[in-house]
């Protein structure tokens, strides 16, 4: 077995610590096959001179080279035919470019591994029936996004009584209807089953925002869960702080802190970042995060505002096991009360620029006349 499955089979997903050695033999080994089945990759490498054989030891993961997320927008990069890939999936594309990713047997094996491990670590899973409410957009083949897949894996966490939609696909494409979602709201606050929700914390918080200032609140059924994910996306303008959203979800909904959960994660990085009840979002097992300065792109201390750099060894198809995002977050290593010791990530929020000077800055350049797709 291969240390990266070995890895995702562990079965304590906050034992970061002592899965470092493994951690660090799963990067080697997906360095390695992405070097050797990743054309793109490999001169990315050797362009900065850089060999799978130099990771010797775990701290030279800070310097295997990483890929922004702009750059697979730009560029559809695999490491194995696409026939292989059993889902392929974009990004959101709300800059108006996608990411487009693909995924093989063994990369979404394991990521039905962590999602069992955490599901069950967090208690997501329950027997008892529930009333579904997406945040975000209705099933369509024709919509590829990875949010989009991931709402609707969301609803296999308890079985799926009914499954309503922010945004509802018509003939003219996605229309937001936040109208609806308040008439089964109140529907729902009338039955003996739990209601949760997933989705945009942006469309959660306009829905919330209307039915105060209709002066219609209610009462969701014991168990009711309230999950966000996603981001702000275009509506970052529009972002409240934290305290402000709970209180709100409490005056409308009912709902207290303690069932409102929070997910962090990305279309180029599978890993589930899970908040804990401090809203905290640890490092799980199957990932590690470095903060980079803006300017050098150096490691910071922990604590410091940077760059938030996620590594996995997870997927095998795509070469994404050091990308860099163009959110800002820190890093913490302090007690935090939940009791959970492994470290967790802050997220500030995103940098003001279109592009992200990386050590994979120049990559497009070796690309041209290549397969930039």
């Amino acid at each position: 077995m291969s240390a990266r499955t070995k890895l995702f089979k562990l079965k304590k997903p906050y034992d970061n610590g002592e899965s470092d050695a493994l951690f660090f033999r799963a990067m080697q080994e997906n360095c390695a096959f992405q070097y050797e089945n990743c054309p793109e990759y490999r001169k990315i490498l050797d362009s900065k001179g850089f060999s799978p054989k130099d990771l010797k030891e775990y701290k030279d993961l800070e310097r295997l080279p990483f890929l922004p997320t702009l750059y697979f927008k730009h560029y559809a990069v695999f490491s194995m035919p696409q026939r292989r890939m059993l889902i392929k999936a974009t990004s959101s594309g709300t800059s108006g470019q996608k990411s487009r990713m693909g995924y093989n047997f063994m990369s979404l094996y394991r990521g039905l591994r962590m999602i069992l491990t955490l599901g069950k670590y967090h208690r997501l899973f329950s027997l008892k029936p529930v009333h579904y409410l997406i945040l975000g957009y209705e099933p369509n083949k024709a919509n590829k996004t990875v949010i989009s897949k991931t709402s609707y894996g969301f609803t296999y966490f308890a079985p799926a009584l009914s499954r309503d939609y922010a945004l509802r696909y018509t003939k003219d494409g996605y229309k937001l209807d936040l109208e609806h979602l308040k008439e089964r709201l109140i529907k729902f606050s009338r039955s003996k089953h739990p209601v949760r929700t997933a989705g945009f914390p942006a469309y959660t918080y306009f829905l919330l925002k209307q039915m105060k200032e209709e002066g219609v609140r209610v009462t969701l059924p014991k168990g009711s869960v309230l999950t966000l994910g996603g981001g702000w996306k275009q509506f970052y303008a529009e972002r409240v702080e934290k305290r402000e959203f709970y209180a709100l979800a409490k005056e409308v909904l009912g709902i207290e802190e303690s069932n409102i959960i929070e997910f962090f994660g990305a279309a180029e990085h599978l890993v589930l970042y899970v908040d804990c009840k401090c809203h905290h979002f640890h490092v799980p097992v199957y990932s590690r995060v470095l903060i980079r300065d803006v300017d050098t792109l150096m490691p910071v201390p922990d604590g410091e505002i940077g760059l938030i750099n996620l590594m996995t060894p997870e997927v095998d198809s795509v070469p994404i096991l050091s990308i860099m995002t163009d959110d800002l977050g820190r890093l913490h290593r302090e007690k935090c009360p939940c009791g959970v010791d492994a470290p967790w990530l802050e997220i500030i929020g995103r940098v003001g620029i279109r592009d992200i000077v990386t050590c994979a800055a120049g990559a497009d350049k070796l690309l041209a006349g290549g397969d930039g797709k």
